[in-house]
């Protein structure tokens, strides 16, 4: 069992930044991919940025250039640094763990975008 745990959501004016983290606890072991996925009211989910086990990075082209994620094997954390924040970034952040057979969640984390 995997247990993944996201923390950083909040309320952010356009412009500014926030970071979001997550942990993963459990039974995780080997090679995986670790990830944030969003969705936003009324859509469905979608990725935004992943890091694999050896820090190949790929982005959602609407947040390139402002989103920045990063990993620790060693802690089995992922963060997402997001900057230049706009509306269009307001929703749930979901943090993924994927392994060759498996995909893991977290409950999400809700980032809301307003002036």
């Amino acid at each position: 069992q995997v247990q993944l745990v996201e923390s950083g959501g909040g309320l952010v004016q356009p412009g500014g930044s926030l970071r979001l983290s997550c942990a993963a606890s459990g039974s995780l072991f080997g090679i995986y991919t670790m990830g944030w996925y969003r969705q936003a009211p009324g859509k469905q989910r979608e990725l935004v940025a992943t890091i694999t086990w050896v820090g190949r990075l790929n982005y959602a082209d609407s947040v390139k250039g402002r989103f920045t994620i990063s990993r620790s094997n060693d802690k089995n954390t992922v963060s997402l640094q997001m900057n230049s924040l706009k509306y269009e970034d307001t929703a749930t952040y979901y943090c993924n763990v994927a392994t060759s057979q498996l995909n893991y969640w977290g409950k999400g984390t809700l980032v809301t975008v307003s002036s």
